[in-house]
């Protein structure tokens, strides 16, 4: 059998190498010393010819890589090819270069213990993937932000509104409050435009069929306008034929969200004249509606050229528009995306210095009284509950949220008692008895989550009182950090007295919660993340019994035989099984006990902290098996 040296010397491996100019190929031995390597290295790596040749290619791997390196070259010496191997190679100027190769096992072929190594630069592959992950990061980030910043403050206005709205004693007061919240609803609707446009694009956005009286939402669209109009001198109007003049099935925020960027976008491009707003019944089967919507207005008017670009994302119908009215254009490209996804249409007519008129249609089923709701009216049964006595700690630092909730809270007879942050709430909690916390997560001094944890870290009862999340940012990732920084539940903002009614009777004082809240085991997340699948949780709780015994026993005996280090291994793999079962305070325990441990120093807070998880698992054992 001939070797490797001899091979290249012999020129044989010319036979089963490509050279193409750009690829960079290394003819290696099993052990990584270099027997060959072709010019194109000194192109990408900066070395001459030969420079290379009895090197070992480890040396110039980069070094924190270098373990995992070192196995997928090993697998490639046992295979006949191996592929996309992803490394960091060290260049002349001592920067580290991106590479990957593609392996050809020579002893296959040849019987020689060498690999041919076909290289290339994935430099600008990886800062290609590595500047998409920034930009997602920072989408994600700002839209987080723009959530939280913008709905927190129109929470209280529209929540201040619906209690105003149910308890008028001006005469006339009704119309203009009606319009104050309609009109924060209708903000809403725009602040999340470019949230929409990420759902459509991605297919997540979810259409609602619930019934809405169309008089009602064109009479409150019309009157959020009627004072910019007024101002203008323009006259804004609208007619609602008599055959559309009904209540429908659909998604009424959808339509108002297309209203109001239709009317909006006439407002803005009109100086004088007239806005009117026209709906009709375009066809007509049984209960089925085709409804044809008509925003006409006597504007500057669209140039017959740029009549196809003005629903394109980012687009204006000229650069000079977007520098006179300012916008960013996406309202058309999610107006339209809102109606064809409800398989409707839309299109255009207009002319310069005449006007536009932008008419689309949607289908609707006829609907009735009974298939509306959700609207909070001043007879509205949410308003009219009790939740006497039940003893709650509001926590908010925003002025008018904190308002709006303790509002709500008066009229169902609650305790309140109030804190402006998270620090205030838990000196309060440590003198005070609640039965329920409402936190908000992102406030000054002290934020919902540490609270939270400083909450659940005290020695009495009161650690597992029930605490419900405020959040503006309702994102599914939100909800999830929410439930594993301890808290039981979570509401989305802005919300209604119906989701807080909801969400407060559920964890209402009563004797069975006291004794819930007695006891060690807090099943509330795992309940959260099975969806309340009681075969499931049912399974994670008998193996937890069953896993339980052993995981005593394991820490009891590597305390008595002072392995530290065995001791934070089996208290760090008990971790997640404590969270998942709802063990605070053990897992508390546990996380102080590990970092002792791993301090390999034997301590009197080690033999105290063991005793104590010990007991905590032991009660927990007991009352597991009760429930099982």
């Amino acid at each position: 059998m001939q070797t490797l040296r001899n091979y290249v010397k012999q020129g044989g491996f010319y036979k089963a190498v490509v050279e193409d100019g750009s690829d960079l190929i290394f003819i290696v031995d099993y052990e990584g010393q270099i027997l060959y390597h072709n010019n194109s290295v000194k192109e990408t790596l900066g070395y001459g010819s030969n420079t290379l040749v009895s090197k070992n290619f480890f040396d110039f791997i980069l070094p924190e890589t270098l373990v995992d390196f070192k196995k997928a070259y090993l697998a490639s010496t046992k295979k006949r090819f191996n592929e996309s191997i992803e490394f960091q190679f060290l260049c002349k100027d001592k920067s580290y270069k991106y590479l990957e190769f593609n392996s050809i096992n020579l002893f296959h072929s040849e019987k020689i213990k060498g690999l041919i190594l076909d290289c290339r630069d994935i430099a600008q592959r990886k800062k290609d993937a590595e500047e998409l992950l920034r930009a997602q990061k920072a989408k994600e980030l700002f839209l987080a932000n723009i959530s939280h910043e913008i709905r927190t403050p129109i929470n209280g206005i529209a929540g201040l509104a619906s209690l105003l709205s149910s308890n008028q004693n001006v005469s006339g007061q009704s119309t203009y409050l009606s319009a104050i919240q309609s009109a924060a609803d209708n903000l809403k609707v725009i602040i999340n435009d470019i949230l929409d446009l990420a759902s459509i694009e991605s297919g997540k956005l979810k259409f609602e069929q619930i019934g809405f009286n169309m008089n009602d939402l064109l009479h409150s669209l019309i009157n959020i306008f009627l004072l910019q109009a007024n101002e203008k001198k323009i006259d804004l109007r609208y007619h609602l034929h008599e055959d559309a003049n009904k209540i429908f099935i659909g998604d009424p925020v959808r339509l108002n969200q297309i209203l109001l960027n239709l009317i909006n976008n006439a407002l803005k491009f009109t100086n004088s004249g007239y806005i009117s707003v026209n709906c009709y019944v375009k066809k007509k089967e049984a209960k089925k509606y085709l409804l044809e919507f008509e925003v006409r207005d006597t504007g500057i008017g669209i140039p017959k050229d740029k009549l196809q670009t003005i629903f394109e994302s980012f687009s204006q119908a000229d650069a000079s528009v977007t520098r006179k009215y300012g916008g960013t254009g996406l309202g058309l490209t999610i107006v339209r995306q809102l109606i064809e996804l409800q398989n409707g249409s839309i299109h255009v007519v207009s002319k310069e210095g005449l006007g536009s008129t932008f008419s689309f249609t949607i289908p609707y089923q006829l609907g009735s009284k009974a298939n509306i709701r959700g609207n909070l009216v001043k007879d509205s049964s949410f308003l009219k509950k009790s939740l006497k006595d039940l003893s709650v700690l509001l926590v908010e630092d925003n002025d008018v949220n904190r308002l709006y909730a303790s509002s709500i809270l008066k009229i169902w007879d609650c305790k309140i008692d109030m804190a402006e942050n998270g620090y205030v709430a838990f000196e309060k909690i440590k003198n005070e008895l609640y039965d329920i916390i409402l936190m908000d997560i992102q406030m000054p001094v002290m934020d919902g989550f540490e609270a939270t944890k400083a909450i659940r870290g005290l020695e009495s009862s009161k650690k597992n009182l029930p605490i419900i999340a405020l959040t503006a940012n309702a994102t599914r990732a939100t909800i999830e950090q929410c439930l594993a920084h301890g808290m039981n539940d979570c509401i989305s903002k802005p919300f209604t007295p119906e989701d807080l009614y909801n969400k407060l009777s559920h964890y209402k004082k009563n004797e069975q919660r006291k004794i819930e809240q007695s006891k060690t085991i807090d099943l509330s997340y795992l309940q959260k993340m099975s969806n309340n699948n009681k075969k499931f949780i049912d399974e994670m709780l008998s193996a937890f019994v069953e896993s339980l015994p052993k995981s005593i026993d394991e820490i009891t005996n590597y305390y008595n035989i002072k392995d530290w280090q065995a001791l934070a291994r089996a208290v760090h793999k008990l971790k997640p099984s404590l969270t998942l079962m709802g063990l605070h305070t053990a897992r508390e325990q546990a996380l102080v006990l590990e970092e002792l441990a791993k301090q390999n120093k034997p301590t009197k807070q080690i033999g105290t902290y063991t005793q104590l998880l010990c007991a905590s698992l032991s009660q927990a054992l007991l009352e597991l098996k009760e429930i099982v």
